[in-house]
């Protein structure tokens, strides 16, 4: 576990400690006291200060990343080329570039020898060495039983075309929240609330409503003294068609996340704060669907929630079958690049195609494309 703040403590550890068959080798941290008491209270037996001396010492298979966006890249790279594999929190990284700097870092997607015995242990009974290591980004709302259900159902065709696609993390985040030091500046962030807050709701979105075509955008810093945004809005094409708008704040008193899909036979609609339940999704069905079409649709057979639990175990299924993870690589990276082409339209006042931002665009190494005055050029071309 590299990074032992809240996130760590309140989502990854719990997760980490109830999965069967994982053990916690240990904990890290900048500062040597707050690795260590993480340590002491969750029972891993080694704490460290340096993740290098730590993946040496230690040869973890799998490495969990909790720390500021600004260390992601290279945490990650660092695991990956010492042979483990790596659960990253969003976002993955500040920037395109920097994706695709840990994604070339990975093992192949063919079968590869594994390094030592701990690597070797993870494929055991396989009768081949495992693939990898991969890096995969923490997008857990894709994994609870309600957004697999719907998924499922919008993939397979059942509820007929998507038209209108609705995405809205309206979250509330006063000053004091920024105030520490890394909050709401484009080189430790990469971005604010759109990247930051409103990325779970994009991924989600995304893997619901699949590709995009383009997107038009505007961004504001309305209230917070931050570098970044605090307010954005979006308009997306997507590749099947239909539209879509997405909203993402940290001035909203009542907080909410929100997804909407109107396709030609019914609403889905997901409302929740930071996370859901099966309760959470409501399908109302056309006009002219019947009861016994809507009743084929079916509900899903568990409840599990959009949890790191439920990405973790989905993870170490990979990791033992040596296959790709999950929200990695290409799947990984789409809502990064849909973030920061959301950025990129707010920035330069014109729409962005799906693919543009390569190498040499000044937005795929820095999402606010180095501009300082980039809320003024939003609003001035607008």
């Amino acid at each position: 576990m590299i990074g032992t703040g809240n996130i760590a403590d309140g989502r990854h550890l719990p997760a980490l400690q109830d999965a069967p068959d994982v053990e916690i080798v240990a904990a890290v941290d900048v500062d040597e006291d707050r690795a260590r008491d993480c340590a002491a209270k969750w029972g891993i037996p080694a704490s460290y200060s340096d993740v290098e001396t730590m993946l040496t010492r230690e040869q973890p298979d799998l490495v969990v990343i909790c720390t500021p966006p600004a260390l992601h890249r290279e945490q990650a790279v660092a695991a990956l080329r010492a042979g483990a594999w790596v659960l990253c929190e969003k976002p993955p990284c500040r920037s395109l570039a920097e994706y695709d700097e840990i994604a070339a870092a990975e093992g192949s997607d063919q079968t590869q020898a594994a390094e030592g015995d701990c690597h070797a242990s993870a494929a055991e009974g396989d009768g081949h060495s495992p693939a990898g290591p991969y890096a995969a980004f923490v997008f857990q709302h894709r994994f609870g039983s309600g957004a697999e259900h719907a998924r499922s159902l919008i993939s397979q065709g059942r509820l007929g075309a998507p038209y209108v696609a609705l995405c809205q993390t309206t979250w509330y985040r006063d000053d004091a929240y920024y105030a520490v030091p890394w909050r709401g500046r484009w080189d430790t962030e990469g971005g604010g609330p759109a990247m930051g807050h409103g990325i779970h709701q994009v991924d989600l979105l995304l893997e619901l409503m699949g590709d995009w075509v383009e997107v038009r955008a505007m961004a504001g810093r309305l209230a917070r003294d931050v570098q970044t945004e605090d307010v954005s809005t979006a308009l997306v094409h997507f590749t099947s068609g239909a539209m879509g708008s997405v909203i993402n704040s940290v001035l909203s008193p009542q907080e909410a996340s929100r997804i909407r899909v109107d396709l030609a036979d019914a609403t889905v609609e997901l409302a929740h704060v930071y996370g859901y339940t099966n309760d959470d999704w409501t399908y109302t069905p056309a006009r002219h669907v019947t009861a016994e079409q809507a009743e084929g649709w079916g509900t899903p057979t568990t409840d599990e929630t959009g949890s790191h639990a439920g990405q973790l175990a989905s993870l170490l299924a990979d990791m033992r079958a040596g296959r790709r993870p999950r929200c990695s690589g290409v799947d990984g990276r789409r809502s990064l690049e849909f973030t920061t082409a959301m950025y990129k339209a707010a920035v330069t006042g014109r729409p962005v195609r799906a693919g543009e931002i390569v190498e040499g665009d000044p937005f795929y190494t820095d999402p606010s494309g180095g501009r300082t005055d980039w809320t003024l050029a939003a609003q001035s071309t607008g």
